[in-house]
């Protein structure tokens, strides 16, 4: 995929501009209030991805950051965010000093977080992302029966569109391509394991008889 210019963007403490380790941070410029710093711009931009249901409850959920270490202070937040969104006709909320793009699909809401200065239209690129790569291995049943039922598939699309808060991909289309191809590879992998063992078992079972 051909990403826009903004990707990939240098990771605080890489590139020219960054300051050595341990020294001190970039001064303020001219005429800059003191302590106003621009945040610097990451490859890390996403800080989570979660679904939960209509009744705010997980079904899938991952974090790539320690702004939430604990499975406890992550419960709590999305527990926060579905009260803040669930009864908006909104796509975009701030909160906790979060920007979060979120959509709703009968009984599903899909929650994509970063921090207040990613851009939103790139989050935006991620979540619908995620809904049409569902849709599509889904069957156009974005749902939460459909979803339990096939949630390997759904952290496997996840997976390839986002690793450890990158961005790896926005087209739905290359993800289900990938997507599948895994998923063949596997159940290539498994039939092949398969044959092995019942080669094995016949090879034994010809040695008793002779």
């Amino acid at each position: 995929m051909q990403r826009p210019e903004a990707w990939p963007r240098p990771h605080p403490g890489e590139g020219a501009a960054a300051a050595p380790a341990g020294g001190p941070a970039p001064s303020a410029r001219a005429g800059e209030p003191a302590g106003l710093r621009l945040q610097e711009p990451s490859l890390y931009t996403i800080k989570a991805v979660f679904i939960l249901d209509n009744d705010g409850h997980r079904l899938l959920a991952k974090y790539y950051d320690d702004t939430f270490p604990s499975m406890k202070e992550q419960m709590a937040f999305e527990k926060n965010v579905f009260d803040k969104t669930s009864r908006t006709d909104s796509e975009i909320a701030f909160f906790g000093g979060m920007t979060i793009v979120y959509k709703s699909s009968i009984d599903l809401f899909l929650y994509v977080v970063g921090s207040s200065y990613e851009n939103e239209l790139m989050l935006m690129s991620v979540l619908t992302c995620l809904f049409e790569s569902l849709n599509h291995i889904l069957r156009k049943n974005v749902e939460k029966r459909w979803l339990l039922e096939n949630m390997d598939g759904a952290f496997l699309v996840l997976d390839e569109i986002v690793d450890g808060g990158v961005i790896l991909e926005s087209d739905p289309q290359q993800v289900v391509q990938k997507v599948n191809f895994r998923a063949d590879d596997s159940g290539l992998a498994e039939h092949s394991v398969a044959q092995v063992l019942q080669s094995a078992k016949e090879q034994i079972k010809w040695s008793l008889l002779k």
